[in-house]
Parts: structure tokens; C-alpha cells; sequence
């Protein structure tokens, strides 16, 4: 524990007249924080690998400087001189999500994306006041230098957390809420989100969980969303979703320690994570990105760090509906590729109505020799591959009529394959490689039961096999 003794009974008492200590007094019994160097992972790959879209045009922290922020941080992750408190563990969080921003500039459209923090608890440190929030930094272009001078801002915590009066406040003359929610004077999330362009991640990082905020449930007024909302501990979240609709996302960082931690000795155990007390993010629109949820401990980590950011600033890229097969004609031989059984025909060859390379010739009955009326032919054929398709493996296929046995016939094919390839390897001159193949009466093109269907199952033809 970092804190002295008279710290911590002077932040005690404090605490009972609802007041806390500022870091600012405990910075004068305590060395500074100076938390180790770690690395941080671009969200690049994500976008360059198609898979993910930028969604955020604008990343909005909403920061925790209440009087629990004083306290010491229990989980683990945050290696640093001196054990952090939670306000300086929050500090260090902002400071690696800037980093994995301009990490990812290469792929980010950050020429339009604009950041802002926020802090609540009870203002500047100066005294105890009637304010319940700080602007650290106003919606602005994002600059990495100016999120961190923000970020460093934060210097001192105290007071309670009246997060609700911080989210909205009575200035929306259309809906408007109740004056208990925040003083005219006060400034909230709302009031920075109303004039910014485009989709907002709004980033909660605090130890609240749905037990400490049913306290401002009540300071909403049940008709600004519907009657029932007056028992909904989210009703600040509530109006917001409602006035921005899809285009606000909500993420937690939630800063008290995970199970694990408590166990071994930290935290609190009537404030243990889960995604039920995360309530702020609930219900986020189906277009937000990933796993809107996460605990500090899980940020700590390289991998966990680069998911958050993930999720707070990319979309997955949603499926492609199927395409009808009978409007697609991928090979251009003009047979749609539901009913293309050769499907990487080549463009400008003769194919029959199943798609297939077709070489015109036929052969009489029980016989596998080339009719000279066919000489023309190949020979325009070993010239249209030797100039257009060279480098080529094409398989000479032979077919044959159901005239005879199958094993019969099945040799006859083979004698007709070979027969076609060795004429065409004599005069194509470019490299090739020609595969003769039989399939004797396996694969007719047509009935077997009239002469004419047998001429034409009768026939080579060719397919590309690479």
C-alpha cells in the first residue's frame, strides 16, 4: 500500500462528510508514479486485411476522478516504481490507447477524427464546489501530443460520483430532465457530442458497477424515455442512445480488479467484475464493433489493449450476400456457372451448353482415326494455343457413344484422346503439356437412344487443368 498512515485516515474522514483527498495532498507524502515502458499493437492489420472498417469519427473518454480514484489500484498489469493509484492506472490507460491510435495512423482516417476527455468527480481540486466535472480536452482534431497533455491533466480526484449529471443535463428543450440532474452551469458528455459529425465511441473508465448508480436513477425524469425508465439504473446512457441513436457506441474500462486479483488479496470483494454490472455499454447497436466491456487488467495486455481499441474504432466488414450463380458468368464463355461444368473455360474458345472446350470432331463409329475434313481445324487450334494460351496443362478428354461395353468403350476413348493430343503436339510450339484421358460412355452430352445423340456423345473435348 502506497499511502501513509495519516493519509489514509485524513482521506477516511473526508470520505464520511462526502468530500475525498486529492492526489495533489498525496503527491506530497508519495514519490511520483513512473509506471515501466510497455508496447502497444497497431489495429492496422485489421483494416488492411479487409476485415474491419474505421466506424469512430470520434473517440470520447469519459474519465473517473471521483474519490475512489485515490485509491490504490488492486488488480495487476501496471508495473511502475510504486504500486498506482486508480486515478494514475486510469492516466496510464489513456496514454497506451493514444499510442495504439498513432500506431495505426497508417490505416486510421484520422484527417477527420476527433478526440475529447472528460473527467468527473468533484472539479479542478480547488475546494469542495458545486461542480461535478473537468474538460481536459475539447473536441478537437486528434494530435498525439495534445491527448497526452490532456491526459496529464488529470491530476488530482476527489468527491462523489454523480456520473449521471455528467452524461446529460437540462439543456434539451425538446426532451427535457430534471434539474436535479445536473446545474445550468455544469457542462456534460452531451453538451460535447451535440455539434460533432459522424459515429462517437464514448470510452467510461471508472470502478462504478450498477449497484453505485442506482443513485441518480431517480434524477431523470420517468416521461423523457418512457415511465418505466425511473427504475433503470442507465437512464443517463438511455437518453443519450436515444438522441444519438446508432451512431453512439459505449465502452467500459472497469478499473477494480478481476476475481482472480481478489482472491490473491486486492480489491473489493462487493465490487467484483462481470458483464452484468457493465451496464453503461449494454444495448449497443448491432454496427458497434466487438466486445464492448473490459477490465483494466485486460488492457494491461499487449493483445487485450489492441481488442479494446479494436472494438471502440473498427466494424467488421459484414458478409457479402450470396450471389444468384444463374447472373454470374465467371469464365465469359456465355453458359452461367450454375450450369458451367467447365468453369475456367478460356475466353474465346468454342464450348457446348454445358460450358466445356469443345473441338470439333467427331468420329465414326467404333474408330478413333481423325477424319481429314478435321486437319484444319486442330491445326488452327495449335496455333490459338501456342499464341494465346501458352504454359498451359490441358487434358484431351475422349468420349464415345453407348455402342458396346463400357469397358470396350472405355479403351476406344482412350485411343481417341490420344489420337487428337499427339496431332496437336506435333504443331503447337509454345510450352504446354497435353494430358490424354478416357472416360468412355461416363460422360454423354446427349441421348444415347437416336443416331444423331450418339454422333455427337462421339467426340474430344478439352479442359484447362491449370
Amino acid at each position: 500500500m502506497r499511502k501513509t498512515l495519516l493519509t489514509a485516515i485524513f482521506s477516511a474522514v473526508l470520505a464520511l462528510y462526502g468530500c475525498a483527498l486529492s492526489t495533489t495532498t498525496m503527491n506530497v507524502l508519495q514519490d511520483p508514479t513512473k509506471f515501466d515502458a510497455v508496447n502497444v499493437e497497431s489495429i492496422a492489420p485489421f483494416i488492411t486485411s479487409g476485415a474491419y472498417v474505421q466506424r469512430a469519427n470520434n473517440l470520447f473518454v469519459l474519465f473517473d476522478a471521483s474519490a475512489s480514484a485515490t485509491e490504490d489500484y488492486s488488480g495487476v498489469g501496471y508495473k511502475a516504481n510504486n504500486a498506482p493509484t486508480k486515478l494514475e492506472a486510469q492516466r496510464e490507460i489513456l496514454h497506451r490507447m493514444n499510442a495504439t491510435i498513432a500506431n495505426s495512423a497508417s490505416a486510421l482516417k484520422l484527417a477527420d477524427f476527433k478526440t475529447s476527455i472528460r473527467s468527473f468527480g468533484y472539479g479542478d481540486c480547488k475546494g469542495y464546489g458545486d461542480r461535478y466535472t473537468d474538460l481536459h480536452q475539447a473536441p478537437a482534431l486528434y494530435a498525439k501530443a495534445a491527448f497526452d497533455s490532456a491526459t496529464d491533466t488529470i491530476a488530482c480526484s476527489h468527491g462523489r460520483s454523480h456520473i449521471g449529471r455528467v452524461l446529460i443535463k437540462n439543456d434539451d428543450n425538446v426532451n427535457p430532465v430534471s434539474n436535479l440532474l445536473a446545474s445550468d452551469h455544469d457542462q456534460s458528455v452531451d453538451g460535447d457530442l451535440k455539434d460533432v459529425q459522424g459515429n462517437i465511441s464514448l470510452v467510461i473508465i471508472s470502478d462504478l458497477s450498477k449497484n453505485n448508480t442506482a443513485r441518480f436513477a431517480a434524477a431523470i425524469l420517468p416521461e423523457y424515455l418512457n415511465p418505466d425508465l425511473g427504475k433503470d439504473d442507465e437512464n443517463a446512457i438511455k437518453a443519450l442512445r436515444q438522441k444519438y441513436g446508432d451512431r453512439l457506441c459505449v465502452y467500459n474500462i472497469w478499473m477494480d480488479s478481476s476475481n482472480k486479483s481478489q482472491v490473491e488479496g486486492g480489491g473489493n470483494e462487493s465490487e467484483t467484475f462481470s458483464n452484468q454490472e457493465m451496464m453503461y455499454s449494454a444495448d449497443n447497436p448491432a454496427n458497434c464493433g466487438g466486445a464492448s466491456a473490459f477490465t483494466a487488467e485486460r488492457v494491461a495486455e499487449t493483445a487485450g489493449m489492441q481488442d479494446f481499441m479494436r472494438a471502440a474504432l473498427l466494424s467488421p466488414v459484414p458478409p457479402k450476400p450470396p450471389v444468384d450463380c444463374s447472373q454470374l458468368d465467371s469464365d465469359h464463355d456465355g453458359v452461367n456457372d450454375c450450369n458451367d461444368k467447365c468453369p475456367n473455360t478460356l475466353p474465346g474458345t468454342q464450348v457446348n451448353r454445358l460450358g466445356c472446350w469443345i473441338v470439333d470432331i467427331k468420329f465414326d463409329n467404333d474408330r478413333s482415326e481423325i477424319k481429314p475434313q478435321y486437319f484444319a481445324h486442330l491445326n488452327k487450334l495449335a496455333v490459338d494455343i501456342s499464341t494465346h494460351f501458352p504454359n498451359l496443362t490441358l487434358e484431351i478428354q475422349g468420349h464415345t457413344s453407348s455402342t458396346a461395353s463400357a469397358a470396350y468403350n472405355m479403351k476406344l476413348s482412350v485411343r481417341r484422346a490420344d489420337a487428337v493430343a499427339k496431332y496437336l503436339n506435333k504443331r503447337i510450339i509454345s510450352p504446354h503439356k497435353l494430358v490424354p484421358h478416357g472416360y468412355g460412355l461416363t460422360r454423354p452430352i446427349d441421348t444415347n437412344e437416336t443416331a444423331a445423340g450418339r454422333a455427337n456423345n462421339r467426340r474430344v473435348q478439352i479442359e484447362v487443368l491449370q
